[in-house]
């Protein structure tokens, strides 16, 4: 079926339909701006009996996000354009305003406002339109970092630039992705489709996994610069021989958006105008994943190697993973074999930053590893002895009192206890978000307790909350209106002296430290 000229990448692209098994996929690997292979498989519509093919296409997700900043280089020139309507668009903000380039690095300290909808009363499945969304960015008061200082994964800052930059311009974000970018890189199917209940073509994106079975996916959202481009796999090949082709220019639509950049004091930053940017094993790689509900794609290039490589599916297995299996067999790098360790006991458990409020859970994860989860998905770690433990993007050290939490990527360190023991159950009640302007509710069902949103997007299911220590509980939360807010939210409720509940702060890596007051 392959002949990429390599045995191990041939096998590795012949076990991708079988190894994330669902309705259908496709995947693209370049060279040297060539392609060494293409393919799709299994069905675009399971339904309707529609195959999946090369021309099929599907929403690129996040990966628009390069494609928004492409935009607002080429048309602006500079993001500093846009820095006051930032301020005026964010009027309510206390502190520091984040600059329109703090949005395009990720750096804007915002809460990812898909998030939010959560805490907001949202149905997965409801409607979110234009004016919804405006409404949760514009009303924040408070950011959860001081912009420019660390990175954190906001949807809600590329919205805002596709806001502005239609009011800037007077037309909207998408004539100018399809003018200034699909346009010279001949990705002539390429379509730009702000509502997610109406994306062009045939496919179909499906929840569920091969144990549950499989189903269609209902989504209703705006979404406008944190998403948008639909596109096929040639659509998507046409994108990455320009990226190529364009490789040794620096002032190319790719080499502006493809800069380096810093945090504010000077380290480098990990991510810039839609792109994240990462180190392979050595390698250096730009890129983005993207995920909807039913949708789950990757896409990377390594510009000293020149290769590309594209993951498509429409059903929601892990598309990095399957990412990094082709890219390393393409670059002939072996597995490493993990150092087995002995793992202390004592790691294993809960963990709680009282900066950030944000808990950690460790757990095993087989011979030599760990589970650790804090962010997105759960890091596997391996142990460098017996108090160090890391992952690509993650650094855990025991220290005397608990954890030292790194993640460089995000300039972000934290100080983690260990946190267990029996939680009271005196948390009932009614809180209340000034700055949401929404209640969370909280009930005791027959001794475990439950708690539901009510905001202007709606009433919210009950959702059952567990005890990991005193006054810390975990609310996981699989399913939201964009796609699983990354790991469980943390509620830890707050006392007064006289021993009484008075507040809790509720989150999640997207969306720290939202406090409700007790009614």
């Amino acid at each position: 079926m392959f002949n990429t000229g390599n045995a191990v990448l041939d096998e590795v692209l012949r076990s991708i339909p079988s190894e994330y098994r669902g309705p259908g996929g496709a995947f693209a690997v370049l060279r040297n701006g060539e392609v060494l292979a293409r393919h799709a498989w299994g069905y675009a519509d399971l339904e309707r009996h529609i195959p999946m093919t090369v021309e099929t296409l599907m929403p690129m997700c996040s990966i628009s996000k390069e494609f928004t900043c492409a935009a607002l280089l080429e048309v602006l020139g500079d993001p500093s354009v846009l820095d006051e309507a930032v301020r005026r668009y964010l009027h309510l903000l206390d502190g520091a305003v984040p600059r329109a380039a703090d949005l395009c690095n990720n750096q804007s300290g915002l809460r990812d406002y898909w998030a939010l909808t959560v805490l907001s009363g949202a149905s997965p499945q409801g409607e979110c339109r234009a004016g919804d969304g405006k409404r949760l960015l514009s009303q924040a008061r408070t950011t959860h970092f001081d912009p420019g200082s660390q990175y954190s994964y906001s949807n809600g800052n590329f919205r805002i630039l596709s806001d502005l930059i239609a009011d800037h311009t007077g037309r909207p974000l998408g004539e100018w992705v399809k003018e200034r970018i699909f346009a010279p890189a001949q990705m002539k199917t390429a379509q730009w489709c702000e509502e997610s209940s109406e994306f062009p073509g045939d496919a179909v994106g499906y929840e569920g996994s091969m144990a549950t079975g499989h189903f269609p996916a209902v989504n209703k959202i705006h979404l406008s610069g944190d998403s948008g481009v639909n596109a096929s796999l040639e659509d998507m090949i046409a994108w990455e021989r320009f990226v190529d082709a364009t490789r040794d220019d620096e002032n190319s639509i790719y080499g502006r958006i493809s800069r380096a950049t810093t945090f504010s004091d000077g380290k480098p930053a990990c991510y810039s105008f839609g792109l994240r940017h990462m180190n392979f094993h050595g390698v250096a790689m730009t890129g983005h994943g993207g995920a909807l509900r039913g949708w789950r794609l990757q896409r990377r290039y390594a510009p000293s190697e020149r290769l590309s490589v594209v993951v498509m599916f429409n059903h929601e297995v892990f598309a990095p993973e399957a990412a990094d299996k082709i890219t390393a067999a393409a670059l002939g790098i072996k597995p490493s074999q993990p150092k087995q360790t002995a793992i202390d006991p004592l790691w294993l458990g809960n963990y709680l930053d009282d900066e950030t409020k944000l808990s950690l859970t460790v757990s095993m994860a087989g011979p030599g590893k760990l589970k650790a989860r804090f962010a997105t998905a759960p890091d596997i770690m391996e142990l460098d002895d017996e108090d160090t433990a890391r992952s690509r993007l993650m650094t855990l050290t025991r220290t005397g009192e608990g954890i030292r939490l790194e993640r460089p990527d995000e300039n972000l360190v934290a100080t983690m206890r260990k946190v267990g023991g029996e939680a009271k159950r005196d948390i009932e009640g009614r809180y209340y978000s000034a700055e949401l302007d929404a209640e969370l509710v909280c009930e005791d069902a027959a001794g475990e307790m439950y708690v539901a949103f009510e905001g202007f997007l709606g009433k919210g299911a009950m959702q059952p909350i567990y005890a990991i220590g005193p006054d810390v509980w975990i609310m996981p939360n699989e399913r939201a209106m964009d796609s699983a807010a990354p790991g469980d939210w943390t509620v830890v409720f707050g006392r007064g002296g006289d021993g009484g509940i008075e507040r809790l702060t509720i989150g999640c890596w997207l969306a720290r430290k939202v406090i409700f007051e007790k009614r």
